[in-house]
């Protein structure tokens, strides 16, 4: 019997990891390139907000990952421009955190415009931008609506207080298989380890999913005080299982084929994926959180250091910080809304809605997701190497 919280979304969306194919060789050097972390350098200065004169506003997200209708419009920046006047030019421009990174890393670095003035990234990248100095500081009075940011969100390590971030969507990364093949399920990591799925398994090329799910494993409380010794312990269970032929790949979003062709019958994956391969190539994988935990993400706003409409970027976090809104949006999104009230908000658009652990997740499915801790700049880059090294070798 499964032990885990088995999750299965209510209808599929094209996620915004879903653009996300496997990168191959020539990606890989640019994310290495990407990790630059800037150190000793000087923080630049914010830039002047004109927002009291200048209702634009652009806006850097991921593909899919806002309501859209069949017409190709967003239905709450509509209303969102309606009511306050403020236009919006929606870019999506998100393909990845690292490549998003190294086309604007420079322009961070000077303190100039680089054609956003708020754009959302994943955690870790977002640690990365506040401790370069790439971050403005938030005006919480212009975000009234903050006080409905679910509690557990409001004090990360990487921005205590939320001063420069607020959480966008989350999700989950966690445990699947092909319930045709394998119809007593798994429970755990070590579960990809059976031998009778030698070959057939695949991991993310997400080094804090894939390792946080092989740490957690290992007894590791992946966002506590860990270092060196239990980083390298889990990349030798990586290694092994790669060397081995255990593992058959390691994917972005890709990994998707190799469970639609059958190449990989298990996998380490991210929540929203499953329900849109369920949806496309017929109901027979299952999602769950395996029993040692999984990982918990968070793609944050964000104003960058050279946006010169700071209130503007502020007004749009604070609407979508409407309960109402944020239900709006999850039920096309179908991940994780960080807003407290959108649950009993949904109930008005589907009662079923709300009861979808991967939008609504309840203290217990959340007690089994950890978030990866913060690295510093030599620790991501030393960690990231050595994950690199096997996923090229793969």
């Amino acid at each position: 019997m499964i032990r885990s919280l088995v999750l299965q979304a209510r209808r599929a969306q094209l996620t915004r990891r879903s653009l996300l194919a496997g990168a191959g060789a020539g990606a890989s050097a640019l994310a290495l390139a990407a990790c630059s972390t800037g150190g000793g350098q000087a923080k630049p200065t914010a830039a002047a907000d004109t927002s009291a004169t200048d209702k634009t506003l652009a806006w850097a997200n991921w593909a899919a990952y806002i309501d859209e209708d069949d017409d190709g419009n967003y239905p709450t920046l509509q209303a969102f421009e309606a009511q306050t006047g403020i236009t919006v030019t929606y870019d999506v421009a998100v393909d990845d955190n690292n490549t998003y990174y190294g086309k604007v890393k420079d322009q961070l670095q000077l303190g100039q415009d680089i054609g956003a003035d708020t754009v959302c990234l994943t955690d870790w990248m977002v640690s990365r931008w506040i401790r370069l100095g790439y971050t403005q500081e938030l005006d919480h009075a212009n975000i009234p609506n903050l006080t409905n940011l679910e509690p557990a969100l409001r004090d990360p390590d990487f921005d205590p207080g939320r001063t420069y971030s607020v959480p966008w969507q989350g999700g989950f990364a966690g445990i699947c298989w092909n319930t045709e093949v394998i119809p007593g399920g798994l429970e755990s990591v070590e579960d990809l380890w059976n031998p009778e799925l030698k070959g057939r398994v695949g991991v993310l090329s997400e080094m804090r999913d894939t390792m946080g799910l092989i740490m957690l494993q290992n007894g590791v409380d992946i966002a506590g005080d860990w270092g060196d010794d239990e980083f390298t312990a889990g990349i030798d269970v990586l290694r092994e299982q790669v060397e081995n032929g255990q593992v058959r790949n390691i994917k972005g979003n890709s990994y998707l084929e190799d469970l639609k062709s059958g190449d990989t019958l298990a996998a380490i994956c991210w929540s929203g994926d499953i329900t849109v391969i369920n949806a496309e190539a017929g109901d027979k994988w299952q999602f769950a959180l395996p029993t040692a935990g999984g990982t918990l993400w968070n793609d944050n706003f964000l104003v960058p250091i050279g946006s010169p409409r700071k209130t503007n970027a502020e007004t749009l976090i604070n609407y979508y910080y409407e309960p109402e809104v944020a239900a709006e949006v999850a039920a096309w999104v179908n991940y994780i809304t960080p807003v407290v009230g959108a649950k009993e908000a949904a109930v008005a658009i589907d009662p079923e809605l709300a009861e979808n652990q991967l939008i609504f997740p309840d203290d217990e499915t959340l007690s089994q997701a950890h978030i990866f801790r913060s690295l510093s700049g030599a620790e991501e880059q030393r960690y990231q190497a050595e994950f690199q090294s096997i996923l090229l070798g793969a």
